[in-house]
């Protein structure tokens, strides 16, 4: 393990001061006082979850959870951004995207996978009305009419299965009920931003309900080309998507129809070539945010299509319900991008072009899941069920020298699980879990090289590569025990199994190279917790400390020397850290939040090395063997922010008819490595973003009308590189303004 720093100090002394008003709350809560009806309104709502399957509150469950909500949500994602707007909004969630609004990237205490490619697999998991989107195209399906988001940390293996070591990512949409109720909102702001949401639901008949949801967003091309000189060339997009459910309710059956769609076309990432000088992490004076120059004219667009349907059961039986969950998801599309960054005369140097271009072929996800789970008060409860999995698509790469190749993707999956929690006594419940899992992977090459320049001039070859099959069978597991310290606090620990089975990458067949296979990961994790709701129930405080190993880590090793996308297994990875995260009404019209998050991973294998830039320019800290292969024991996993700062608050000014508040948010990401190997060029430090709102609610007419923006401050943030060719970068969403109006109906 590497030393503490200075900063690792400070932030141990925050761990330990919260430790120390969490063991003072027994203190807290004898001095608290009933102070009649300000009181009672002062206090904090109620958070229910279902990150163990089943409806709890929050502070009950024995597993480090943050949710998202109400304001909170619509203020982070008011200026229509994507999914990958919830970076460092959470403490220990990270996000980030070189494919624009397309294929988000997540990791979860500094567990996450870089790869690019459309077929990669990632820890973190998203789950999407109960059911996992597993495919990173089906993870970018846009977020509107949202009931709650729920980060759920740490590995959850047992009832969600393989791919969830990092953690998981919750999604639950407002569901029908017989009461009718609907809203209108539409944005205008800067860049050409028109944005149109609404919803409509309620009771069809005494036994049947719907809700229609839907999305409308634009913004306009605001980014110029200097190499064309065409003036707001790129950097736009347009989003459609749609949401219709049915909900059955019977005295002891439930029947939940779920079908939603979505259209997208785009402008992906923009890559900006050398805006990183040698020796240095600063974006220098090649970088204009509003100006890039490429060559291609159809550089960084990207268009997709999805759909998919849910269908959900509830059958109650005495003492026990029956839930089954079919789901089918499909999509298509594509994006190309000028990889390079430029164009021949720069910015900077570039030593040659580099423009390519992916597209998934008929995705289609299906999934099966049926448990029966107990329902009734007794200290005995528990679920069973099994989960049943099966993907296939192709990925066709469209190289400008090699032409294009296309290769197919397989993924065959199915799981028997269990858990039981036990309540002992009024103070401590315990809870077991289990879960076997079979997980099949096919791989195979169809065409190559189709209209490819190399192959006429004999500078490529069709290459025979026989079909791959790999399958690894896992057992999962997880112990917790959660124990009321007081009526007001609860002590939590956990230790739980789980792994990411294994994967297959194909990119570089593309490029002449043979796929590369990464055996399963298997993650152990080790955490303890307090949950705390203090003063008259008005602050919130929960904090967990964490230490996990991995053994056989599934690393992707993309660009640098080989130009390539490899997928290899180191020995072993470690991290260790904290979070905590809190909510305190101060005054019944002033709130504050927020959270902290330290990561502290660690690579270790004394022998694993990976190729460095390609273009020779950057300074690699890294030692190197005679291959001139950096060698990476020791260094902290790609994309891991350290330490995450959150902040928010409220204020409102109550009037006549309503009220006026003003909402504020900060988010802080500590030092976060780009790549495998460390540079001094290819990291980031001190990355942060601030919001505003100000509105008013008229409670008479239910409605509501604001101002707001986002990254108000214009902060330019290194998000992300390419290392093979120059030093190429991207870089934040930029500042955005607007207007808002919302109104409710009942």
């Amino acid at each position: 393990m590497k030393p503490f720093t200075k900063s690792a100090l400070s932030v141990a002394l925050q761990a330990a001061l919260f430790g120390a008003a969490v063991s003072l709350s027994p203190v807290l809560v004898a001095q608290e006082s009933d102070k009649g009806t300000e009181a009672k309104e002062q206090e904090l709502e109620t958070i229910t979850v279902t990150a163990q399957k089943r409806a709890q509150s929050i502070q009950e469950v024995p597993i480090s959870i943050a949710t998202l909500s109400g304001e909170k949500f619509d203020a982070i994602f008011s200026s229509g951004d994507d999914i990958t707007a919830l970076a460092i909004k959470v403490p220990g969630l990270y996000a980030e995207t070189s494919n624009g609004r397309a294929a988000p990237r997540f990791y979860i205490r500094g567990l996450g996978n870089t790869d690019f490619d459309l077929a990669a697999s990632q820890p973190v998991s998203i789950i999407m009305d109960e059911v996992v989107m597993e495919n990173v195209i089906l993870k970018s399906f846009p977020l509107f009419d949202v009931q709650q988001v729920e980060v759920i940390r740490g590995p959850q293996g047992t009832l969600f299965g393989r791919n969830t070591t990092a953690g998981i990512i919750k999604f639950d949409s407002v569901k029908p009920r017989q009461e009718f109720d609907a809203y209108v909102k539409t944005t205008a702001g800067t860049l050409g931003q028109f944005n149109l949401e609404g919803a409509v639901g309620g009771g069809l008949t005494d036994e049947l309900s719907a809700r229609v949801s839907l999305l409308s967003q634009h913004r306009s091309d605001w980014v110029n080309n200097s190499f064309t000189g065409e003036n707001d060339a790129m950097g736009g997009y347009n989003e459609r998507a749609g949401r219709v459910q049915f909900l059955y309710e019977a005295a002891d059956f439930d029947a939940l129809l779920n079908v939603h769609s979505r259209n997208y076309d785009g402008t992906s990432s923009l890559f900006r070539a050398n805006i990183l000088s040698p020796g240095s992490d600063k974006l220098n004076d090649n970088y204009d945010r509003d100006t890039v120059a490429y060559d291609n004219p159809t550089a960084n667009s990207q268009s997709y299509d999805a759909w998919g349907a849910s269908l959900k059961f509830d059958f109650r039986f005495d003492g026990m319900t029956l839930t089954s969950i079919s789901a089918l998801e499909r999509a298509d599309g594509g994006g190309i991008g000028d990889i390079d960054g430029g164009t021949p005369d720069g910015p900077g140097v570039i030593p040659f072009q580099a423009v390519t271009e992916d597209q998934l072929k008929d995705l289609k996800q299906y999934t099966q899941e049926i448990r029966l789970a107990s329902d009734t008060s007794d200290a005995l409860s528990w679920q069973v069920g099994g989960f049943y999995f099966d993907s296939t698509f192709g990925v066709n790469s469209i190289d400008g020298f090699f032409g294009a190749t296309e290769v197919f993707h397989g993924n065959t999956s199915w799981a028997l699980f269990g858990q039981t929690s036990y309540k002992i006594n009024d103070k401590l419940d315990v809870t077991g879990g289990i879960r076997y899992t079979d997980d099949v992977k096919t791989f195979s090459v169809g065409n190559q090289n189709v209209d490819g320049f190399a192959l006429v001039i004999g500078a490529a070859q069709i290459q025979q590569y026989d079909p791959i099959k790999v399958s690894d069978d896992q057992i999962s597991w997880e112990l917790n025990a959660n124990y009321r310290l007081t009526d007001k606090t609860s002590l939590f620990a956990r230790v739980a199994d789980g792994f990411r089975a294994q994967s297959i990458q194909g990119r570089d067949v593309a490029f002449e190279a043979p796929p590369s296979v990464a055996e399963s990961e298997t993650i152990l994790s080790w955490e303890v917790g307090a949950k705390s709701d203090l003063l008259n129930n008005t602050l919130r405080l929960n904090a967990a400390l964490f230490y996990y190993t991995i053994d056989d880590i599934q690393l992707s090793a993309i660009g640098g020397q080989t130009q390539g996308n490899q997928l290899i297994n180191a020995d072993k990875g470690v991290g260790y850290g904290f979070e905590f995260d809190f909510d305190y009404r101060v005054l019944p019209n002033l709130s504050v939040g927020g959270g902290f998050s330290y990561n502290n991973t660690e690579l270790q294998d004394d022998t694993l090395t990976v190729a460095p830039c390609g273009s020779g320019m950057c300074t690699v800290l890294d030692p190197l063997n005679a291959q001139n292969l950096a060698l990476i024991d020791g260094n902290p996993f790609p994309q891991a922010p350290e330490t995450i700062l959150t902040l928010n608050g409220r204020y409102d000014f109550p009037i006549e008819s309503g009220e006026i508040y003003i909402y504020g948010d900060y988010q802080i990401q500590g030092k976060t490595n780009l790549f495998l190997y460390e540079s001094a060029e290819f990291k980031s430090n001190n990355n942060y973003e601030a919001g505003l709102r100000v509105a008013y609610i008229n409670y008479d007419n239910n409605y509501e009308v604001g101002v707001f923006g986002r990254n108000i401050t214009d902060q330019d943030n290194l998000k992300g590189a390419i290392d093979f060719n120059n030093l190429t970068g991207f870089v934040n969403e930029p500042r955005t303004f607007g207007v808002d109006f919302k109104i409710n109906f009942y």
